[in-house]
């Protein structure tokens, strides 16, 4: 039975696809090709090589879409979920098409795969590290996404197992210090968005601590978000909000890394947020490699690596 995190890719929209690897294509080369000249348009076979051992796979819809905008093939040996290796490298996919539409692919698909797994590969260590522990919230994502690059980031959290948290503003009413400030009071706030986004949508409001989340927890608020607080100091006002509201959902955030997740889990905390799932995640190492005609490829693959 197939998983959670091969299952993502059905929740791609295929008109999303186009769209992005249009763009994508058109921001690369908005005129000529130059280098076009040089290969022509012999068919040729490319392998798709990862040299990052550990990497989850994620981004191969896009991946894909981008060269079937310039009219190749891709045969995918893993699938989105994947986790590769142990080899140093790996041959996860097969590329065919012309020369010169080959290449003019390579670069925006190859950025899109990098980014797009060096994400589910941290969100996915970032899960094993709450398994480990024994907690039973959800490790999210945030709105701290690349500008353009939201749907990819966001899909590669889904691979990696962890929540993508809200889409967008539209997904869900989160009321920021601003809107706050802005409002009057957590309860002005709270009562205003919900008079808009009637039962469909849950509301979260950023607070500072316990009282503030009171406020609110009474004002009809579905989640709150103890935000920058000292791990100590979050866990006693996440018990504090749950005994009086045992519904209410709890989320930690602000000051969250990868080296001290652990010291946020709690079974009064429901979700802890990272912002350096998107921010400063390093990338899987990809690279294409066009193979000679007639001769054996340089690079040495063992068979094993390269069983398809």
């Amino acid at each position: 039975m197939s998983s959670p995190q091969h299952l993502a890719a059905h929740s791609l929209p295929r008109h999303a696809l186009t769209r992005l690897a249009q763009d994508w294509l058109a921001e690369d080369t908005p005129g000529l090709d130059p280098a076009g000249v040089c290969v022509g348009s012999a068919e040729v076979e490319a392998r798709l090589l990862c040299k990052s051992p550990g990497t989850v796979l994620a981004g191969s819809p896009f991946f894909t879409a981008v060269f079937t905008q310039v009219g190749c093939t891709v045969d995918w040996i893993h699938r989105d979920g994947d986790r590769i290796g142990p080899d140093a490298i790996t041959l996860t996919a097969v590329v065919r098409g012309p020369a010169r539409c080959l290449l003019l692919g390579e670069r925006p698909a190859l950025n899109c795969l990098a980014r797009a797994s060096g994400i589910a590969t941290r969100c996915a260590r970032l899960r094993a590290a709450a398994k480990a522990a024994g907690w039973h919230g959800e490790v999210a994502g945030t709105r701290k996404t690349t500008p353009g690059f939201r749907l990819v980031e966001k899909y590669a959290m889904l691979v990696g197992g962890a929540s993508t948290h809200r889409y967008d503003l539209s997904g869900m009413v989160m009321l920021k210090d601003n809107h706050i400030w802005a409002s009057g009071s957590i309860s002005e706030a709270v009562s205003a968005a919900r008079s808009v986004c009637g039962f469909s949508s849950k509301i979260e409001v950023e607070c500072g601590s316990a009282e503030e989340g009171r406020e609110a927890a009474g004002a009809g608020a579905d989640v709150v978000m103890l935000d920058n607080l000292q791990p100590q100091e979050l866990h006693a006002a996440a018990r504090t909000l749950k005994d009086q509201f045992p519904a209410l959902l709890i989320e930690a955030s602000g000051g969250v890394t990868p080296e001290n997740l652990a010291l946020y889990f709690s079974p009064h905390v429901d979700v802890v947020s990272l912002g350096c799932i998107t921010q400063g995640c390093p990338v899987a190492d990809f690279s294409l490699k066009i193979q000679k005609s007639g001769g054996d490829s340089k690079l040495l693959i063992s068979n094993q690596t390269c069983k398809q």
